[in-house]
């Protein structure tokens, strides 16, 4: 029996001796490595803070004391460590463990995280609550060097200095996140030369040992090293009003434990900043610590991934944001801390000077963009969709109010797979279409995708918001010349019949055509319509089918509420053809899981099966209801 199979909590880790601790984080390691390969998942973040979760765990009581590890992406040792190793082969597969601190799934995720930057703020919620609950435990946030670039992290240091509680935030530097980090506090942690204090005791500690020859240089060299992190970052976090420790080195097993038990006793606020190495112990990782962030599956071996050759939409945004700069010389591209992932990298690598990686910030990346706007330029922003949420307000207030000509490439919409609940784009219809002067399309398949860009950069005033799945293309390969310009708020016909009309969305295009072919063995004849356009919504062919099919159908992925449907509904309504049946088809009125996109539209009924079988029903009871 391996070790990491007698812990079955953080209480099993106490009996363990310092030995078996190293042997230990190997085997957390090798079961990292081996489950990630299988499964894909985060491995260079996980493998990383292997010591620092064993620290943490061997000095804190799990669940009496709190633990909260930001955004999630490390919490892989921190989840074989609390009793999930039997069911840890099920990571990231359908009603298998989450890939982040889920509360219904152990009681030592005492908070969800899944978005950056949110640790702070929460572990501050729990450590007031525990103070007004007569309660005495420990509350401890881990949080990343790159969600540092959030500006709701600030936040809650800020209130943590005012308020004073005891709390340890643990800072793990690994000096990149997703992306290099970007900006000022990614250079605040790791500069050398900027701090005039330390420029003086460098030049007088290097001038005294240099004259004791090569041996005393490089102690020298050494203390120069250290010197900036001595003295300078711990300045902010002192003006903050927190305790400031470090930076001491995260894979120390010893200095780590020693330092927290420490620390354990210090009053009031404590940041402790550790810095790590992202991928550490496994060679092809740390070699290659961006492209091991995220990963499919590999071969443990050798770390080759098992790449798929299919094209994605997020490649054909890619290339067609290149093309689009190309045309227009004051277009620029802006995202937030995911330079690789929304395609933007062969960008930045042709544009260096028009392209911008704001880090992990989406509310700046969006004012930013609409400052962008003002100046003249055409910004295109590419933001996952369910990190756009964050950035609802200045959509809003700083873009749509000033009528300010922005492109929102809106990647990741719709059911994103495994990493669940809080990452798929399930609201992003809902939350944009509500917005006066907001123009919203998405694309059937990566032709379309090509032409809804173009179409947007030649867009002349206003926001321009493009949703795009996280899924690879229909076709094989794009046509050949240049996109087609697109009639803004024309929908397209696909296929003509008089029993039903089916509008679908984007994704939900490719089923309801499959969905109508089920139907007509059924005997039951339907339209089937590209809506392309939810806002402005092509209302003449809705009113159209409704006078002359009759029943009407919308199929789409995201959440009913407020969505393309009732956009639909919306403009029967208007129309005074409210007496029109309309079936509304879309995701559940829940948080859908993780799992394969497949297996998870086929779940929530968004398969062809599902659309055909749904709409059946509902004809059947209709044509009751209405004979």
């Amino acid at each position: 029996m391996s070790l990491l199979e007698t812990i079955h909590s953080p209480a099993d880790l106490k009996a363990l001796t310092r030995p078996q601790l190293d042997q230990l984080a190997v085997e957390i390691r090798h079961t990292i490595i081996q489950t990630v390969a299988r499964r894909a998942g985060h491995l260079a973040p996980n493998l990383g803070v292997v010591e620092l979760a064993l620290a943490i765990h061997r000095v804190f009581d799990s669940p009496r004391d709190k633990i909260i590890w930001d955004v999630g992406h490390q919490s892989y040792p921190h989840k074989l460590l609390t009793g999930r190793l039997e069911r840890f082969d099920t990571l990231r597969t359908l009603d298998g463990i989450a890939g982040y601190p889920v509360r219904s799934e152990s009681e030592h995720d005492p908070f969800g995280t899944c978005h950056g930057s949110t640790s702070i703020s929460a572990a501050l919620g729990l450590a007031v609550a525990r103070d007004l609950r007569g309660e005495d435990h420990h509350v401890v946030a881990v949080i990343g060097d790159g969600a540092l670039t959030g500006g709701m992290a600030f936040e809650g240091l800020n209130n943590l200095g005012e308020l004073k509680k005891r709390m340890l935030v643990i800072l793990n530097d690994n000096e990149m996140s997703i992306s290099p980090n970007i900006g000022a506090i990614a250079r605040y942690l790791t500069r050398l030369t900027a701090h005039r204090v330390y420029r003086q005791i460098e030049r007088d500690v290097y001038e005294l040992l240099g004259r004791l020859g090569k041996r005393a240089q490089k102690a020298a060299h050494r203390i120069k090293e250290g010197l900036a992190n001595l003295i300078v970052p711990g300045v902010l976090f002192e003006e903050l009003g927190l305790k400031y420790y470090g930076p001491i080195d995260g894979h120390d097993l010893d200095l780590m434990m020693g330092t927290l038990a420490e620390l354990k006793q210090v009053p009031g606020p404590v940041l402790l900043h550790v810095v790590t190495r992202k991928g550490k112990g496994y060679a092809p990782a740390e070699g290659d610590a961006t492209g091991f962030h995220g990963v499919g599956m590999f071969d443990p071996e050798t770390g080759s991934a098992s790449k798929s050759s299919a094209r994605t939409y997020t490649h054909v945004f890619g290339e067609t944001a290149i093309e689009i700069a190309k045309r227009f010389p004051h277009a620029v591209a802006v995202t937030a801390a995911m330079t690789d992932n929304t395609g933007l990298k062969p960008f930045s690598k042709q544009f260096p000077d028009r392209f911008f990686d704001v880090g992990m910030a989406e509310e700046h990346a969006v004012t930013f963009s609409a400052g962008l706007a003002a100046g003249g330029l055409l910004p295109i922003t590419a933001i996952y969709s369910t990190f756009l949420q964050r950035a609802f307000d200045q959509i809003v207030h700083d873009v749509a109010v000033q009528d300010l000509r922005i492109v929102l490439a809106v990647d990741r919409a719709g059911l994103v797979g495994e990493d669940g609940a809080p990452q798929h784009g399930a609201f992003d219809v809902s939350y944009l279409r509500m917005i006066p002067g907001m123009t919203l399309m998405q694309p059937r398949n990566g032709e379309e995708l090509r032409d809804m860009l173009w179409t947007a950069a030649h867009h002349e005033k206003g926001p321009v918001a493009v949703r795009f799945p996280r899924a690879s293309i229909p076709e094989e390969k794009l046509p050949e010349g240049e996109a087609r310009l697109l009639p803004v708020g024309i929908s397209e016909q696909l296929r003509a019949g008089g029993d039903v009309a089916l509008f679908a969305l984007g994704t939900m295009v490719a089923p309801a055509l499959k969905a109508a072919d089920l139907l007509a063995e059924q005997g039951v004849s339907a339209t089937v319509v590209n809506a392309r356009f939810v806002c402005p919504l092509d209302e003449r062919a809705i009113a159209g089918l409704a006078a002359s099919v009759g029943r009407l159908v919308t199929v789409e992925e995201n959440v009913p509420m407020g969505g393309f449907g009732s956009a639909v509904s919306e403009c029967l309504d208007r129309g005074g053809l409210s007496a029109t049946p309309l079936l509304r088809i879309a995701l559940p009125e829940q948080f859908v899981t993780h799992g394969q996109r497949d297996q998870l539209l086929q779940r929530v009924g968004l398969d062809a099966p599902g659309i055909a079988r749904r709409t059946l029903d509902w004809l059947r009871s209709t044509q009751r209801q209405y004979t």
